[in-house]
């Protein structure tokens, strides 16, 4: 029989195992075979393991040592199950819960491993966050996150992390827990990941869709906010015994009463950013961008807001959109923290826009030109939006206003869902 030209006969030192083409990010194994990283990353999960085989090379079956993730899982869990066991708490369901996470992290690195050799990487590691940061994010302390990350602009603070201990959390997932979405905004525009993952691979938009979430508080807006910045609701790696399906999500989501929320995110486009495109019946807004706010399921339209001043609601259908995400660089509008207070910035047209963040990010060598009646009407915006979203524009506490409206919540019983 004639030998196929992609047999592991031909493959070089630089092919991949796996999908037999040239490797991309090449991961190299302890026995000698390499990768593309992604390849790898859908044979068995940096996050976890679920089957005994993938803890296999797919070519020669020795064993693969733990990702640096599943690590960081194992040393966390066995951490917090020693401290718990020191205080005496060992009689809780959180005891018993931490339990079960251990053995399912002990699993993924496989009862073969040496204790020692982790499976290494090119990525660069991410910065770990001192720990007055780690206690200043969740209280939505903006001024002192802001002026920690701008005190070294060459690294990369906006994807800072906390210690293995702790999980690995992402700097942004600690904003979004915490429902602090002027903090969560303004660490997007810094460039902070919005699909970034915890040790365990949790993202943040996936970590809002749990019942302990859905019972506290509103995610509707900080899951629209993520969306609108790219993440993905449901990310496709390694299936893991303790990760629930996109329908399983979905379900919960319509339990506790989030039905719009749902339906939204069933759709395509749903809480995208997204750029109009062939609408002859307004050719003057083709190109400007806009939110889909929500999804009509029985004509198979999108309420949308339009990102210019006015904020026209549009009802448009799937093909007069198309996604775009926001970045750092088109961001569609800006929130700046001045002085102690957040001014929300908007504006008519993208390039304006990019022009405005340009100016921002020059090295301070040039700031854009802002009149009294630009500044007024921008904190007007800032102040209505603040309101919108449940925060006080104040000076001296960014984080009073999410105090107040928990307060009230107390006062005024439960709140009523969406």
């Amino acid at each position: 029989m004639a030998e196929h030209p992609n047999s592991t006969a031909a493959v070089t030192e630089t092919t991949c195992g796996i999908c037999l083409e040239e490797s991309k990010d090449p991961l190299n194994l302890p026995c000698g075979h390499s990768f593309c990283d992604g390849c790898l990353d859908q044979w068995r999960s940096r996050y976890g393991v679920l089957e005994e085989m993938r803890r296999k090379c797919p070519i020669c079956r020795a064993t693969i040592p733990p990702s640096k993730e599943m690590v960081s899982s194992l040393i966390s869990y066995r951490a917090a199950k020693q401290m718990m066991e020191n205080n005496n708490e060992t009689s809780s369901e959180v005891y018993r819960s931490v339990c079960r996470a251990l053995a399912r992290a002990e699993e993924s690195a496989g009862e073969d491993w040496d204790g020692v050799t982790v499976l290494e990487d090119d990525r660069k590691p991410a910065i770990v966050m001192p720990d007055y940061i780690y206690n200043a994010a969740p209280r939505g302390d903006i001024k002192s996150v802001l002026k920690w990350i701008n005190a070294n602009r060459t690294e990369d603070r906006a994807n800072a992390v906390t210690s293995l201990e702790s999980m690995s959390l992402p700097i942004l997932f600690l904003a979004t827990m915490d429902n602090h979405l002027m903090l969560m905004t303004l660490l997007l525009q810094l460039g902070a990941d919005a699909d970034s993952r915890t040790s365990n691979g949790i993202t943040a938009i996936e970590m809002l869709f749990n019942d302990v979430k859905f019972r506290e508080e509103d995610v509707s807006l900080r899951a629209k906010l993520l969306l609108s910045w790219g993440a993905i609701f449901f990310h496709d790696g390694a299936k893991r015994k303790h990760h629930l399906s996109r329908a399983s999500h979905l379900s919960r989501a319509r339990e506790w009463g989030y039905h719009k929320l749902a339906h939204l995110l069933e759709s395509e486009l749903g809480g995208r950013r997204c750029e109009i495109v062939n609408l002859p019946s307004r050719p003057e807004i083709n190109g400007k961008t806009c939110v889909t706010d929500e999804y009509l399921p029985d004509s198979n339209e999108y309420k949308v807001t339009l990102e210019t001043k006015s904020k026209d609601v549009l009802v448009l259908s799937p093909d007069n959109l198309t996604r775009r995400d926001r970045t750092p660089q088109d961001c569609g509008y800006y929130i700046e923290f001045k002085n102690g207070r957040t001014i929300r910035h908007d504006f008519d047209s993208n390039e304006d826009c990019q022009a405005f963040v340009a100016a921002l990010n020059n090295n301070g060598e040039s700031q854009p030109a802002v009149t009294e009646e630009s500044e007024a009407a921008a904190e007007l915006a800032a102040a209505e939006l603040l309101a919108e979203l449940g925060f006080d524009d104040s000076p001296t506490e960014p984080s009073s206003g999410y105090k107040a409206k928990k307060s009230k919540k107390k006062k005024g019983g439960k709140k009523k869902r969406k």
